[in-house]
C-alpha cells in the first residue's frame, strides 16, 4: 500500500480554502482519495474586486498571512505536492498580478489565475458520475461568487458550456443586470430543449448546504418544490436568524439566498424537475489533477 497526500488552495471570490487529501494505492485498484482536513478562511475578495475593481490592502494582508498558515498546514501534513487556484476574483482585479507576485515573494506559494475553461476542465477530473447514471443527460452548474459555469454533459462528456459573469457575491452587491439574466436563459434554453430526460447536477458550498438542510440522502435528488419551499424558509429570515436557524457561516448567510435563486432559474429555463448534488468542486479536482501529474 502507498499513500502520498496532496493539498489543493482554491482562492474564490467568497473565501479561501485548503483542502488536504490522502491518495491510497494498492496493486491492481485504483487510487481511493480520501480527504483528510479543510481549513477554509472567509476573505470575500469579490466584493473588493467586484465592486471597487482591486483588490484592498487590508484583504491582502489577509492573503499573505493566510497563505502562511496553509503553507504551515501543508509541511505538517508532509504534502508531496499542491494546486492554488484563484478564480474571477483576482483575475478581474486591476491588482491581480501584483498580489499574486507578492504572494509568491512572501510565501513562496504559486497561485494560477484560472478562467471559467480551465474551472470546469479541472472539475471534470473528478468522478463525477461516481453516484449518479453517467448515461442520464445533465446540465451542470457551479455557482461561485464572481462567476457561474454551465455545461450540458452527455454520458459523461461535456458537449457545451459556457460562463457568465453571474456569482452570489456580485447578486448581494446589486451587480448583475437584466441583460445578463436573459443571455443566461437564452443559453439554457437553446441548449437543453433538445434533451427530454434532463436533470440539474450542482456543485458548490451552497448547494452543497442546502442539501444537507433538505436532509436527502447521498445520491438521490433534490426536487424544484423542495428547494423552493427551502427558498422561501430563508427570505423570510433576516441574516442573524438563519445563522441560527440553518447553523450558516457567517459568509453563507447572506449568499446562501442568491445561490438558490440561480439554481432555482436554472431549473425552470431547463424545464428540469431536479437536482443532483455529487459533493465535488474545484478543490477535489486539484487533487486529481495533482496525483495524476505526479504518476
Amino acid at each position: 500500500m502507498k499513500i502520498e497526500r496532496y493539498a489543493a488552495i482554491d482562492i474564490g471570490s467568497n473565501a479561501v480554502r485548503v483542502l488536504i487529501s490522502n491518495v491510497v494505492t494498492t496493486e491492481n485498484h485504483p487510487p481511493k482519495f480520501m480527504k483528510s482536513s479543510m481549513v477554509r478562511v472567509p476573505i470575500r475578495l469579490g466584493e473588493d474586486s467586484f465592486t471597487v475593481g482591486e483588490i484592498s490592502k487590508r484583504n491582502e494582508k489577509r492573503m499573505i498571512k493566510a497563505m502562511k498558515a496553509f503553507k504551515h498546514i501543508m509541511r505538517i501534513n508532509n504534502v508531496k505536492s499542491y494546486m492554488a487556484c484563484a478564480t474571477s476574483a483576482l483575475r478581474e482585479a486591476n491588482n491581480g498580478e501584483e498580489i499574486v507576485a507578492n504572494i509568491k515573494s512572501k510565501t513562496g506559494i504559486n497561485i494560477q489565475v484560472i478562467d471559467g475553461k480551465r474551472e470546469a476542465e479541472i472539475i471534470a477530473a473528478t468522478n463525477i458520475f461516481k453516484s449518479i447514471n453517467k448515461n442520464r443527460t445533465f446540465l451542470y452548474i457551479d455557482v461561485g461568487g464572481g462567476s457561474t459555469e454551465f455545461s450540458v454533459l452527455v454520458k459523461g462528456e461535456r458537449v457545451v458550456s459556457k460562463s457568465f459573469k453571474v456569482g452570489t457575491v456580485r447578486m448581494i452587491n446589486n451587480m448583475v443586470s437584466d441583460k445578463v439574466w436573459e443571455e443566461i436563459q437564452a443559453w439554457i434554453e437553446k441548449h437543453t430543449q433538445e434533451y427530454s430526460k434532463l436533470a440539474l447536477l450542482g456543485s458548490g458550498g451552497n448547494i452543497n448546504k442546502l442539501f444537507k438542510i433538505a436532509g436527502i440522502k447521498e445520491g438521490r435528488p433534490l426536487s424544484f418544490i423542495k428547494l423552493n419551499s427551502l427558498y422561501n424558509e430563508l427570505v423570510q429570515l433576516d441574516y442573524n436568524e438563519r445563522i441560527l436557524q440553518f447553523e450558516l457561516n457567517p459568509d453563507r448567510s447572506d449568499v446562501i439566498i442568491p445561490a438558490t435563486q440561480i439554481y432555482l432559474k436554472a431549473l425552470q429555463w431547463s424545464g428540469c424537475s431536479e437536482i443532483y448534488v455529487p459533493k465535488i468542486g474545484l478543490s477535489d479536482g486539484m487533487i486529481k489533477v495533482l496525483y495524476q501529474e505526479n504518476n
